[in-house]
């Protein structure tokens, strides 16, 4: 089980100890279709830059809205196939709803990717990459040039080579790991349905930036306290926005279908 799988798995059961048992919102396996093939990641492998969603976010940026625009886009769209009742679409809403969540609170996804490779493919954007050859090998004007770009991406220490290994670290680290901590208090609960949803990732973003886990693996690779506080801080951070996201979903939902 890949670690989208398992972050949906814990926040769907976490979900299930504040609505009702019998209730419109998907179950945890209708949910965990649309990961894998059938999830963001899936649409990287068949069509690269078509429709690929971008979920990478600058954490110190308040004006970064691409990611926060698409979780409010799922978001909204969770609710309505809720209000309509339509499970299929509300099963993929909440899929990629939570996999926008996971990536965005990622350390690796803090990274400025997107204008790193801009940088290493002499200013192409990244809607230039539409095949997969485009997105594994680098372009250059010269064969040095060539080989020093994608040494710089995936040699030792390269931009991709330590995005997959931190990510890679994360899933050693918590396969089959009973983690702590990751059901919404109280106080959360009434927060996201009086606020919304954006203000609490907007904290827990601020929360996992300060712990700096990217630098630090950088630096020195997968520690044993960059291990312990995977499991401990940060996957239950995840975990409980992806939680809080589907409660506020829900919440509005069943506001809405009492009032039809």
């Amino acid at each position: 089980m890949g670690v989208h799988q398992k972050i949906d798995r814990i926040a769907r059961r976490d979900l299930a100890k504040h609505i009702p048992k019998r209730s419109i919102f998907p179950s945890e396996y209708q949910i965990l279709h649309f990961e894998g093939l059938n999830g963001p990641d899936g649409i990287k492998r068949k069509s690269p830059a078509r429709d690929e969603p971008w979920h990478y976010i600058d954490p110190h940026n308040p004006g970064d809205h691409e990611l926060r625009d698409m979780m409010e886009d799922h978001l909204h769209n969770l609710v309505d196939s809720l209000v309509d009742d339509n499970r299929e679409r509300a099963a993929f809403e909440a899929a990629w709803l939570a996999h926008a969540i996971t990536d965005g609170l990622t350390p690796a996804h803090h990274y400025p990717l997107e204008e790193k490779l801009e940088e290493l493919r002499d200013g192409e954007g990244i809607e230039t990459r539409i095949s997969a050859k485009d997105k594994l090998l680098l372009p250059g004007k010269t064969l040095r040039q060539r080989l020093r770009n994608n040494w710089e991406f995936w040699g030792a220490k390269g931009v991709m080579t330590t995005h997959l290994a931190f990510e890679l670290g994360i899933a050693t680290t918590i396969a089959g790991q009973r983690l702590p901590g990751t059901t919404p208090d109280g106080n959360e609960l009434v927060r996201v349905k009086d606020e919304g949803f954006l203000p609490l990732f907007d904290e827990a973003l601020g929360r996992v930036a300060d712990l700096r886990f990217y630098e630090e693996f950088y630096r020195d690779g997968w520690t044993r306290r960059l291990a312990r506080d995977t499991k401990n801080s940060l996957i239950p951070e995840i975990s409980k926005t992806v939680c809080l996201a589907w409660y506020a979903a829900y919440e509005i939902a069943s506001e809405k279908r009492r009032k039809r």
